[in-house]
């Protein structure tokens, strides 16, 4: 998606190099320049001067939509074997709302050694074996947001999720399992985006392990 912004934030920096030019222009073909020119040519010089020191802060200060891509992989909707069906339908619904109402293009949930679905813009391959992000997630118990995923050396563990996938968050789901979305663009997840994924990653913790302590959730308000 392009910056919508774009020629806005270029506007002034154009304005006043335009006006620098033909005031220019306007000098070097006047042969007796007079006292009022000469006033004029001082004011406008000052005014695009201005413009375009507007513009370059405009480049600087105002923000960019992230850029998006289009993923890499075919549309796919996949459960793991032997799922109850009101384990089915609780993954049905965790998946859709985050496919629907964030940056998440992609989704994978692990569960005690098995991928329990998949769904999104899937990658030819699966995840069959946490890597050293994962690890981390499952040991500390704190996601993991990749803001810029090819900026990352470990992103080589994320194979499983489409190849140009550009921000990825990992989210404990209880102690055996970890939520992974992948987004289309980078620096695309909000912190509200952050609390409602953490939100819907202990729900689902409570339906696979009924018997586990309830999370205490952030309130997901802004």
């Amino acid at each position: 998606m392009n910056d919508p912004n774009r020629f806005l934030r270029l506007l002034p920096l154009v304005t006043g190099g335009l006006g620098g030019i033909l005031l220019l222009v306007n000098r070097l073909g006047t042969a007796n320049l007079t006292e009022s020119q000469a006033r004029g040519d001082v004011v406008g010089v000052i005014l695009a001067a201005f413009l375009v020191l507007t513009g370059l802060i405009w480049q600087q200060v105002q923000p960019r939509s992230p850029e998006v891509v289009q993923l890499i992989g075919s549309e796919g909707f996949e459960f793991g074997p032997d799922l109850r069906e009101s384990v089915k339908i609780e993954l049905a619904w965790a998946s859709h709302t985050l496919l629907t109402n964030t940056a998440t293009r992609s989704l994978v949930v692990w569960y005690q050694g098995q991928v329990l679905l998949r769904r999104g813009i899937l990658s030819p391959k699966t995840l069959t074996k946490v890597g050293p992000i994962l690890e981390r997630v499952l040991s500390t118990q704190k996601p993991v947001y990749l803001v810029k995923l090819d900026l990352y050396p470990g992103r080589v563990e994320f194979d499983y999720l489409p190849e140009n996938t550009q921000g990825v968050i990992c989210q404990p789901i209880g102690r055996e399992g970890v939520l992974i979305l992948g987004a289309n663009a980078p620096r695309s997840y909000t912190r509200q985006d952050e609390r409602w994924v953490a939100a819907i990653a202990a729900k689902l913790g409570q339906t696979l392990d009924p018997d586990s302590p309830a999370p205490v959730v952030s309130n997901i308000m802004p």
